[in-house]
């Protein structure tokens, strides 16, 4: 992002976008229990935040790892009854109530999902110094919250770490296990580069039909 601040606490519509994400999960499910990770050094600043917007949902804060992978596990390892776990990315915030009900109904009937979305550009797969064109029908573009039984993510989670794993399923494909796919949302994009902080903050001021 080129900040010297954390990216889920760079401001959207007024707010750090990862309150953003907290209350679309609460509002979704306000029952649900709502664990972040956070690199330790983050913690302190993430309290402050908290006060100085009066951010009061529920939710427990843990130190993350030096990882992804590390950083999930962590969070995993605080839940210890059964049931179904969404793991979402913080730097998401525009994800919608639907969504996160649709993802959630559908891992109730298999045991897992995902939210994905078609490939619309022209794809190319690079081989040393060449590449070549791909059917991009053939692809998916895949997005969080990702929902899992606890049981199963557990399981799979408890393989050795790994860095190349590219998002949580893919952990869970290498445990032997299919996972399953529901429609994503063009909204529900990643905060990744300066840009697309811009984009986030004209979708979230037009109406989410539009």
């Amino acid at each position: 992002m080129g900040s010297d601040i954390p990216k889920q606490f760079l401001h959207l519509a007024g707010q750090p976008m990862l309150m953003h994400s907290l209350r679309a999960f609460h509002s979704a499910s306000p029952g649900v229990e709502i664990v972040i990770t956070l690199p330790s050094a983050q913690i302190p600043k993430w309290s402050a935040l908290i006060t100085e917007f009066g951010f009061a949902i529920p939710h427990r804060v843990i130190e993350g790892g030096l990882t992804r992978f590390l950083s999930v596990k962590n969070g995993l390892d605080m839940l210890d009854e059964d049931g179904l776990v969404a793991i979402h990315d913080g730097a998401r915030p525009l994800v919608s109530e639907a969504l996160i009900r649709r993802v959630y109904e559908t891992a109730e009937l298999h045991g897992t999902a995902i939210p994905v979305l078609p490939a619309v550009e022209s794809l190319r797969m690079i081989s040393g110094e060449t590449s070549q064109s791909v059917d991009r029908t053939q692809y998916r573009v895949v997005q969080t919250p990702q929902v899992f039984l606890l049981t199963l993510i557990k399981k799979a989670f408890r393989q050795a770490s790994c860095d190349t794993y590219p998002d949580d399923a893919s952990v869970l494909e290498a445990a032997g296990e299919t996972v399953f796919m529901v429609e994503g949302e063009a909204r529900n994009i990643k905060v990744t580069r300066p840009d697309d902080l811009v984009i986030a903050q004209a979708l979230i001021n037009r109406p989410f039909h539009l």
